[in-house]
């Protein structure tokens, strides 16, 4: 009986050893990271500046996107007026900040409130079929 019993100890602590669940692979954030998904023409309200824009696609008003190319995509977006309904199409990274801030803290509303990073591509007006 006692052999049987530490046979069982020695597998109750070997076991795991052998066993490797793996390690999954935290994603790489910024706008240099790896690409979540890609926006194709997302309605959303675009405020911006030369040096920073951001929005918050009309289908999830709880998430922000952060432009990665501020400054680039400013001279596409001057003929428009910061805080009008355009269509953005890019592709979509973790932003850093929140993926650290989620990582360090409890429950939160962080489920909700999600944060991107986007490579913009192109900005334009929906001009409702017109041409």
């Amino acid at each position: 009986m006692r052999t049987i019993r530490k046979i069982l100890i020695i597998l109750i602590i070997a076991v795991p050893v052998f066993i490797d669940g793996g390690c999954k692979k935290q994603a790489k954030c910024g706008c240099d990271g790896d690409m979540l998904f890609e926006l194709d023409r997302e309605m959303a309200n675009v405020y911006f500046t030369e040096t920073s824009a951001t929005f918050s696609p009309l289908t999830n008003p709880y998430a922000t996107y952060s432009f990665c190319n501020p400054g680039e995509m400013y001279a596409k977006m001057r003929e428009f007026k910061s805080g009008e309904l355009l269509q953005v199409t890019g592709k979509v990274f973790w932003n850093c900040s929140y993926l650290y801030s989620t990582s360090s803290t409890g429950y939160s509303y962080q489920y909700m409130y999600k944060y991107y990073d986007i490579l913009v591509t192109n900005v334009t007006t929906d001009l409702y079929g017109k041409k």
